[in-house]
């Protein structure tokens, strides 16, 4: 079950954290012995939302502690709720968790406030936002938008500076040329778009998915190719935590990308994991009767962090970044505005995981994925 933050831990800003992470510190790794005479370790996982439908943390930490991985590599993984990226960075940075799957936009902010976070492994790789107009609008180009109003899930989320960025490599400017309103997601944003409050939303595929389940439709806008290769959810650490618990995250990352591999194969077995793990989830109707539709809302997403092509035998290089990933997401994030300078990627970036975290039988996932009942 998850844990709630301390009243107010999602309000501070990212300079705050420089005067935390002096008294901050690792979560305690101490647990029981497995009766092996090895130790389980205990994990703090801050979760950047509440888990209320099907996304990361069902692909990666539901499956994973379902399914085995966890137990595998002796851990015994906690969870804590923060609101956002920022708030999620701002638990790992302080100590009050250990690792997050967080905004890549989020922890190039802090690392440039010099708070010693550093991403660990990669695990959204697809841009998974896009531009929507209700079918029939009069917008079918990204000229179209401008004097339009925007529809965003909040002026604080990452729809609204991948809006901003789009409108501008359309030659237009986000300042004077469109408006962004504030939508929510759901029903909430279909009825914005609907009514004619806003011309447009800007949302990621997975609420997209959520609202064509019910029968409505949408027309998408092409993205530029500036958006190719930008990073999303990435798994970040403290420095400090990366030193002295440097097996613990591998093995943790190792458990958590088993996970995404059975959720590409067996969607509908990884939803079922999610719903004993996070049964808010349900909102209090039976598995039998969300479980279709759920397991098509997760697949879209586990397709925002799989390779584009091939079977999911050919998956393979886990959490991998390249340099070159790296600087399109700084470019894109300074356009956006939130960060001013190009990082120091040696600093930012530590891939000296991913070997060791990649050495899985990955045949041995597949075949439990698919005798896995669905």
């Amino acid at each position: 079950m998850k844990q709630g933050m301390k009243a107010g831990a999602s309000a501070l800003t990212l300079s705050a954290l420089i005067g935390l992470t002096a008294c901050g510190g690792s979560s305690d790794s101490a647990g029981s012995s497995d009766g092996s005479g090895k130790k389980t370790a205990t994990i703090q996982l801050a979760i950047a939302s509440a888990v209320t439908g099907p996304k990361e943390e069902v692909a990666t930490f539901s499956v994973a502690k379902e399914q085995g991985f966890l137990a595998e590599e002796n851990l015994d993984v906690k969870t804590i709720n923060t609101d956002g990226s920022v708030a999620a960075v701002q638990a790992v940075a302080s100590g009050s968790a250990d690792i997050s799957p967080s905004d890549a936009s989020a922890i190039l902010a802090a690392r440039e406030k010099g708070v010693p976070v550093v991403a660990v492994g990669g695990l959204v790789q697809n841009w998974p936002w896009r531009i929507a107009t209700a079918p029939g609008s009069e917008v079918t180009s990204p000229e179209d938008l401008k004097g339009r109003k925007i529809g965003v899930i909040s002026l604080a989320s990452g729809s609204a500076p991948y809006a901003r960025a789009f409108v501008e490599d359309a030659g237009l400017d986000p300042e004077k040329d469109v408006d962004l309103v504030p939508v929510g997601v759901g029903s909430q944003a279909l009825s914005a778009l609907e009514s004619g409050k806003v011309d447009a939303l800007a949302l990621y595929t997975q609420a997209y998915t959520t609202i064509e389940l019910t029968g409505k439709k949408f027309d998408y806008l092409e993205n530029g190719e500036r958006f190719d290769g930008i990073r999303s959810l990435t798994y970040v650490v403290r420095e400090d935590t990366l030193r002295s618990r440097k097996d613990e995250i591998t093995r943790f990352l190792r458990a958590s990308y088993k996970g995404m591999l059975f959720s590409a194969v067996n969607p509908e077995a990884a939803m079922k994991d999610g719903y004993a793990v996070f049964p808010a989830i349900l909102s209090g109707q039976e598995a039998e009767d969300r479980i279709a539709n759920d397991a098509e809302i997760l697949k879209t997403w586990v397709a925002s962090a799989t390779p584009a092509e091939g079977e999911p035998e050919s998956f393979k290089d886990w959490g991998a970044i390249s340099d070159e990933a790296w600087i399109s997401t700084a470019d894109y994030m300074k356009a956006a505005g939130n960060i001013t300078e190009d990082p120091d990627i040696k600093a930012l970036w530590d891939d000296s995981l991913l070997k060791d975290v990649n050495d899985f039988d990955a045949a041995a996932v597949i075949s439990k994925a698919k005798s896995a009942t669905k």
